[in-house]
């Protein structure tokens, strides 16, 4: 068991937004920082359970968190990629509208991405849609250039080098499993023992709004777990997509729908569906914990957000449960996609934060308090904007901490 010592700072979570956060931390001149991970190793939730999609920042409202971190976050993401030698590729994408009822919403993206400061961006017809993707299938489309992938799982453990390089710590299985305030530290207790610390960083994740009570924050949110399921095209029909494709998007969720990504491996990916999940860190549609379920179906914010969205919800579950259905979602972008072409791939869970209400926080949520930084709503596209996130934190702890140096 490690022995005991104390840090200036420590981050819970060792996804790519914890250890780019303590990235920026260990700036600081004198600052020791600890990383503390629950599970074996890094990047084993949300960072590495995703399509490895490099989003642009097309979607987010100007001036929103979103907007403002993926825009720089994602050129910093580049330069740190082209730096550290991590294999990427910025290959653009089409957001396609399918039918003229979808041309509003896809007009009001082309003013978004102006509004967001995205150069490039070209409004295609159904020939230019051809040329860019030839089996795709819409009345127009955006080409969106900034978009990329990469393999976010790579980017944290690189990350975490330059970490420990500039003298911060990574401690795997440390779990935390209370947290205790004293006048002049906190006390975190974990799996591989007590870490004594001035001032927390809660980057969990899954866990933000548990840890966030533990650590004697009240958050008015609860994170509700959606699990998100992947097929791939079969290896000799990934010719039906050069790129990614996407839809336009329901504006009243914070979920895309179901897309095509050709990843960082050639692989390419189709889906996310969005369907609860009954367990926060469980990745197949059997995966079961009492106290996860337990605490959704007791929260009256989650009800309230089943009452409202109810149809959807039953529609996400049919494409869950029917290959068939999920590939007629793919089908409304490439008709030539069957369900011969098609075998299942990895899933994913979203930590999505939903107040009393059951509204679904749209956008990052960054708050805090004397001794802590409660990062509580960092869905997509976080990893993209993981090194802005870090920053903003950091520049938070600068103003708000009583840190050495």
């Amino acid at each position: 068991m490690p022995t005991s010592r104390h840090y200036d700072l420590a981050v819970i979570g060792g996804g790519i937004v914890g250890v780019a956060t303590a990235r920026s931390l260990i700036g600081h001149p004198g600052l020791s920082v600890i990383v503390l991970e629950a599970e074996s190793e890094l990047a084993r939730h949300q960072s590495g359970h995703n399509s490895g999609v490099i989003h642009a920042g097309l979607y987010y409202p100007p001036g929103s968190f979103k907007a403002r971190l993926c825009t720089s976050g994602r050129e910093e993401l580049y330069r740190f990629c082209q730096e550290q030698d991590i294999p990427h590729r910025r290959c653009g994408k089409v957001v396609l509208a399918t039918n003229e009822t979808e041309l509003p919403a896809l007009e009001k993206l082309e003013s978004r991405a102006r509004e967001n400061g995205l150069d490039g961006v070209e409004r295609l017809d159904t020939e230019a849609i051809r040329e860019r993707e030839p089996h795709a299938a819409g009345v127009a489309a955006l080409w969106v250039p900034q978009t990329g992938v990469v393999d976010f799982a790579k980017v944290t453990r690189a990350l975490a080098r330059d970490l420990e390089d500039a003298g911060g710590e990574v401690r795997a299985d440390s779990r935390v499993v209370g947290i205790r305030r004293h006048p002049r530290e906190l006390v975190l207790e974990t799996e591989s023992g007590a870490v004594h610390c001035s001032y927390l960083v809660n980057c969990a994740g899954l866990q933000a709004d548990r840890i966030a009570r533990l650590s004697g924050f009240r958050p008015e949110v609860r994170i509700v777990p959606f699990r998100g399921e992947y097929y791939q095209l079969v290896p000799d029909r990934r010719e039906l997509v050069r790129g990614l494709i996407y839809p336009v998007p329901d504006p009243r969720f914070p979920f895309l729908g179901v897309h095509f990504t050709r990843t960082i491996d050639d692989e390419v990916e189709a889906g996310p569906n969005a369907v609860l999940a009954l367990s926060r860190e469980g990745y197949s549609r059997w995966s079961f914990s009492l106290r996860d379920t337990g605490e959704v179906l007791t929260y009256p914010g989650f009800w309230r957000l089943a009452g409202s969205y109810w149809q959807t919800g039953v529609g996400e579950m049919h494409r869950s449960l029917s290959t068939s259905a999920f590939v007629a979602g793919l089908q409304r972008l490439v008709p030539a996609v069957t369900t011969r072409d098609v075998q299942p791939a990895g899933s994913g869970v979203r930590a999505q934060a939903v107040d009393n209400r059951g509204r679904l926080l749209k956008d990052f949520s960054i708050l805090e308090d004397e001794r802590t930084i409660q990062v509580l709503n960092a869905p997509s596209p976080a990893a993209t904007a993981a090194l802005a996130i870090g920053r903003h934190v950091a520049s938070i702890a600068a103003k708000n901490f009583d840190l050495p140096g």
